[in-house]
């Protein structure tokens, strides 16, 4: 048996070291593989597409550049864009050396991943813009006989068309909408192709159009006017943009005319005019009575109370585009003068009288309507010849205002009200002319409105009486006065005091007994007062 030596142990330590040394230089030559230099913090990094491993790198750059790459080699065969979500998440960790993926291998399993995640092929087309809604459509074209085709109800004889031009206001490519005269349009073009061949003719268009303002205007009868449509326009400004969409974003003309053209319940507010009623509000609107009082909660019935300058909730039937039109009209009808008032300044607001009875006029009219949709919001009359010339009502109307009546005590409550009662005791009226407000004796009694005293003393069954005549003809009374602190002759003001309740004459109780007349007859005084 061979020995063992110290120069055999040797060999197989070189053997060892050679093998290690071997080894070392195969992995830092093998594809793939690549030194890493020692430091501190992630140095290795294992990348994720929406969230599939798609390999490792060293460097996070190198991930972004691969996802590029794989990104541009997306758009189909058609050139189109494709769009898909790319979501790229990167998890670190710090190694001496590892297996890195390479670029072309990595580049290939990004790409893998995103055609998977493909969504649709995005094609190039217009957006409209009006307002808050946006329809899209395939080419300029197809805008615009989407918006020739908005037009279509309102001009059923071709006679306006629209054009897109871009928007001067923006700094981005924006185009705006404008409809045109189809004789507008074709003087455009002509003016354009002459100053395209030869550029004086453009002044010498300008020079044409100042000349003719310049011509006297001639007198027109009504059979020199051209009736009909006069005008069309978008109330809404509209903007085009050139974008990218999937298909299924995009639809055709036919389509967007009647998605922008369906009508949607708006609320709107109806201000009262004279002679308005609510079922004729109802009736303009197309609504039921019961549905308009539903809107309003102030109204409670069909007999509810509407004044002029009141406002009334309606809903409206609104599409999403507006489209404005003027149309010259020929008409005949009756009409009203306005009324004449003439002011009394030493009458009350509440006093008028009618000094000349009005009479209906007729008159031939043509005018230009402006409608916004199928609604007239403005008339504008062109020429009027009256037939019948109307004549006007002539009122003589106070302006001053009237006196105000206030609650004539502090606190207290009625005990007895006016008109027919019981008689609470023998020799009381059964038929009670005033109201009696229970209040302790003594309690101060004012003045429910400014005048003159004409009486302050003992009156049979009333006990000690104040009464009050007022610059509006009235009278006030306060009865069963414990004391009258005001003398016949003396002026008094509203809410001065003039005597202190109590128990005097025909009474039952501590109470004031209070009366308003009007030409000498009693009326409910809670009626008059302004608490």
């Amino acid at each position: 048996m061979r020995r063992r030596t110290t120069h055999d142990s040797k060999i197989r330590l070189w053997r060892l070291e050679g093998s290690l040394i071997a080894l070392a230089v195969s992995l830092f030559l093998m594809p793939g593989f690549e030194p890493v230099i020692r430091h501190e913090g992630n140095n290795y990094f294992h990348v994720f597409l929406n969230g599939t491993e798609v390999g490792t790198c060293a460097d996070e750059e190198e991930a972004l550049e691969c996802l590029r790459t794989a990104r541009r080699s997306l758009p189909s065969e058609g050139g189109e864009l494709v769009f898909a979500e790319a979501e790229l998440e990167l998890t670190g960790e710090e190694v001496y050396w590892g297996r890195v993926t390479g670029r072309r291998e990595m580049t290939d399993a990004m790409e893998d991943v995103l055609r998977t995640a493909a969504q649709e092929t995005l094609e190039r087309c217009y957006t409209v813009k009006i307002a808050d809604f946006i329809v899209s459509l395939r080419s300029k074209e197809e805008v615009l006989a989407f918006l020739q085709g908005t037009l279509a109800k309102y001009d059923p004889d071709g006679q306006f068309v629209v054009n897109l031009a871009p928007d001067p206001t923006r700094e981005i490519n924006v185009l705006t909408a404008s409809v045109v005269s189809v004789g507008e349009q074709e003087a455009r073009q002509e003016i354009a192709l002459r100053e395209e061949y030869l550029p004086s003719a453009g002044i010498q268009a300008v020079w044409n159009q100042f000349s003719q303002a310049l011509l006297p205007k001639v007198q027109t009868d009504f059979e020199d006017y051209e009736l009909g449509l006069q005008s069309l326009d978008f109330v809404e400004k509209i903007e085009v943009v050139e974008s990218y969409l999937p298909a299924s974003q995009i639809i055709t003309a036919q389509e967007a005319v009647e998605e922008v053209l369906r009508e949607k319940e708006t609320s709107q507010i109806h201000e009262v005019a004279a002679g308005d009623t609510l079922s004729g509000i109802a009736f303009r609107y197309d609504l039921s009575l019961d549905d308009l009082i539903a809107m309003n909660p102030l109204l409670t019935d069909e007999n509810s109370l509407i004044r002029p300058g009141d406002n009334i909730t309606v809903t409206v039937p609104e599409p999403e585009l507006t489209i404005r039109s003027c149309i010259q009209e020929y008409y005949e009808e009756d009409y009203e003068a306005d009324t004449i008032y003439k002011d009394n300044n030493s009458w009350y607001t509440t006093q008028s009288v009618v000094l000349q009875e009005p009479v209906t006029g007729h008159r031939r009219v043509v005018a230009d309507i402006t409608y916004e949709n199928s609604l007239p919001v403005f008339t504008d009359i062109v020429k009027e010849e009256t037939v019948v010339a109307a004549v006007p009502m002539i009122v003589e109307r106070g302006t001053v205002a009237p006196p105000t009546y206030i609650y004539p005590v502090s606190g207290g409550f009625i005990s007895s009200g006016f008109g027919g009662r019981k008689a609470p005791k023998a020799g009381a009226s059964t038929n009670h002319q005033g109201v009696d407000i229970a209040v302790p004796t003594g309690t101060a009694v004012m003045a429910s409105c400014g005048g003159t005293v004409t009486v302050a003393g003992w009156q049979r069954g009333y006990g000690n009486v104040v009464y009050i005549s007022h610059a509006d003809g009235r009278e006030t009374r306060y009865g069963h006065l414990s004391k009258c602190l005001v003398s016949p002759g003396q002026t008094v003001t509203q809410g001065q005091r003039i005597a202190l309740s109590g128990n005097t004459g025909n009474s039952t109780g501590p109470h004031l007994h209070f009366e308003i007349r009007i030409g000498g007859s009693a009326v409910n005084p809670l009626n008059y007062i302004s608490y």
